[in-house]
């Protein structure tokens, strides 16, 4: 039977380390299903933090966050806010892909608070060394972890608040979730309010 510890993270400025340490992490049981940890990228003079939920079936594959379906919706949504992409830092509430299989599939599924707790000192790690002006919460979950209470997206969307990890934090949808959508109108409509949201971070 395999033991479960804690998360060791070490207190270090060495970016290599980091991700080192990230990468042997046993603290909950998700590394056990999958291929291996995926931590945050981009620039550490980033001044905007995304953090979404956790990796995808993609992202476990590769080993980089956000560069599926959702993560490619993202990239379009940034483009289309003037936001460059590749000044950002992205990376996710939970490190490994926690998932179902079915057939040859493998579905997600949510992560349960004790494996979001496991994994909150790497994401706080990664926001410590990077010192984002902006830190945007993409979904429910990330907000969560963020504000260290319940947050109804919707209603708390579109404006900077102030959070216990920052004092410039940005609400928005996860862009997994406009994809669930099966309308197109409501697709397309549902973006162009993701949009709108993401468009705050041009005063970066």
């Amino acid at each position: 039977m395999k033991t479960i510890q804690d998360a060791v993270v070490p207190k270090t400025d060495d970016w290599p380390r980091l991700r080192r340490a990230a990468s042997r992490c046993r603290a909950c049981p998700l590394w056990e299903n999958a291929t291996q940890t995926v931590f945050g990228e981009g620039p550490q003079t980033a001044s905007i933090f995304l953090i979404g939920e956790q990796p995808g079936d993609r992202e476990d594959r590769e080993g980089k966050p956000f560069v599926g379906p959702a993560g490619k919706l993202l990239d379009r949504a940034l483009a289309d806010a003037g936001v460059d992409r590749d000044a950002c830092y992205v990376t996710n509430a939970v490190k490994h892909f926690k998932n179902e299989p079915r057939g040859k599939r493998r579905l997600h599924k949510k992560p349960n608070q004790s494996e979001i707790s496991a994994c909150e000192p790497w994401w706080k790690a990664e926001l410590a060394l990077i010192r984002p002006r902006t830190l945007v919460c993409l979904g429910a979950t990330a907000a969560h972890v963020v504000f260290e209470r319940v947050v109804r997206v919707q209603k708390e969307r579109g404006a900077f608040l102030v959070s216990p990890a920052s004092e410039r934090t940005l609400v928005t949808v996860h862009p997994s979730s406009l994809l669930r959508l099966p309308d197109s109108a409501d697709r397309n409509r549902e973006y162009g309010r993701f949009v709108d949201d993401l468009k705050l971070l041009r005063s970066d």
